[in-house]
């Protein structure tokens, strides 16, 4: 069985959530044009993104919305409605305790609405992290997981949704072209390469394909998919973001952590690939998760004591300490 499926890199608006949606009603028109069923967008797409780590508590609440009565989740449930898809979109979350959240919103045909708080959040101090994983049913016989950016770079998590039963994880991201204080993982893209783009596109190409953009990403999105024995839709941001340009790349990964479909382009775009659902059931991945012997893993539940809070561990410069024992 096939299920057509798409990704979409955007450049979007900081503060320009009636922009945003535009984009996003205008790749869900093409989306709905070539057939597809599922549609990932990336990583709070409808707020912007980067710049929220300079903004206040109260323009954060002026951003956020509750959900799923907000007026961005509505607007998607129509557009999801109106053709038939399940549409994901990143938003800020105010919740009815007050909390805000870095939230993935999935919208589906017959009105349900998913959501994912983000589970390692580390955009601003009044952003909390997310307490649970999300697993969801679809129409067309296959579970919907949703992890979102660095969710995506702890190996538990992704084993985690795959014990749920995911057979597709929607991961929106805003990545690449980070700042890192490792000298073998990313780097800043000088801005004015972005803004030379359709002048000199093979110079930022150049960058989308390279360390700091699609080498990077080759170095552990495929195995997240590969080990689990999920297809993976990457969604991601593409351009400048207050001071970072972030490297699109959006791809669609299958169960064998095959790249099935991918764009490098400086510029926004949809990707779109068939999944085969008949290779669920022989995918490497989940015959090795049959293997598993959880009586050995009490460890990876028990706090080693140099744990921290989401935003330190993004941002501090400790080691990590081996397992005592």
């Amino acid at each position: 069985m096939m299920l057509k499926a798409g990704t979409v890199q955007f450049h979007h608006r900081a503060n320009d959530k009636a922009y945003n949606m535009s984009v996003v009603e205008r790749f869900c028109g093409e989306a709905a044009a070539k057939t597809i069923k599922i549609l990932a967008f990336p990583e709070m797409c409808l707020t912007g993104y980067w710049h929220v780590r300079n903004l206040g508590r109260e323009q954060l609440e002026a951003l956020a919305e509750p959900v799923p009565s907000g007026p961005s989740t509505q607007a998607v449930l129509s557009l999801a409605a109106r053709y038939d898809m399940a549409i994901g979109v990143g938003l800020i979350e105010k919740a009815k305790d007050g909390r805000l959240f870095n939230t993935y919103v999935v919208c589906m045909p017959d009105g349900q609405v998913h959501r994912h708080r983000k589970l390692h959040a580390f955009e601003s101090d009044d952003i909390a992290s997310g307490d649970s994983y999300t697993v969801f049913d679809t129409p067309w016989g296959v579970k919907v997981g949703v992890l979102i950016c660095w969710d995506n770079n702890l190996v538990e998590n992704a084993r985690a949704t795959a014990l749920l039963g995911a057979d597709i994880v929607m991961a929106p991201h805003q990545t690449g072209g980070c700042h890192s204080r490792s000298p073998q993982a990313m780097g800043l893209i000088d801005p004015a390469l972005w803004k030379n783009r359709h002048t000199n596109p093979e110079a930022i190409e150049a960058e989308f394909r390279g360390p700091k953009g699609r080498e990077w990403l080759l170095r552990w999105l495929p195995a997240r998919a590969h080990d689990n024995g999920y297809f993976l839709l990457f969604a991601n941001g593409v351009g400048e973001d207050d001071g970072e340009v972030r490297t699109g790349n959006a791809m669609i990964i299958d169960c064998y952590g095959r790249i099935i479909a991918e764009t490098w382009k400086a510029d926004d775009a949809l990707v779109v690939a068939d999944l085969d659902l008949d290779l669920l059931p022989l995918a490497t991945g989940r015959r090795w998760i049959r293997g598993r012997r959880p009586d050995l893993y009490g460890l990876l539940t028990q706090p080693q004591g140099h744990e921290l809070a989401p935003r330190q561990a993004r941002f501090s410069e400790a080691p990590v300490v081996k397992a005592k024992g």
